[in-house]
């Protein structure tokens, strides 16, 4: 399973389709695969697991989201995390 997620991740190059967002505005998107990369790599963290599979959602907010969006959003989550 881990070989098919990093081969995945190795070829990808842009956001795949997802049917939970088929509008052209791609804010909820972005903010989705945002959300759930973090989530991912605390649920994995706490189990103690590789967090290898999250870099999928990682790769996705990058390539939709808005650099500044993400500084952002990064720089609120550290504040909230002291």
């Amino acid at each position: 399973m881990a070989d098919m997620v990093d081969e995945k991740i190795k070829n990808y190059r842009t956001a795949p389709f997802d049917a939970r967002f088929p509008n052209t505005n791609q804010t909820r998107n972005c903010f989705q695969n945002y959300l759930d990369f973090h989530r991912c790599n605390k649920a994995l963290s706490a189990k103690g697991q590789d967090v290898s599979p999250c870099q999928w959602y990682q790769r996705v907010y990058k390539s939709l989201c808005p650099m500044g969006w993400v500084s952002i959003s990064d720089h609120r989550c550290l504040l909230l995390a002291q």
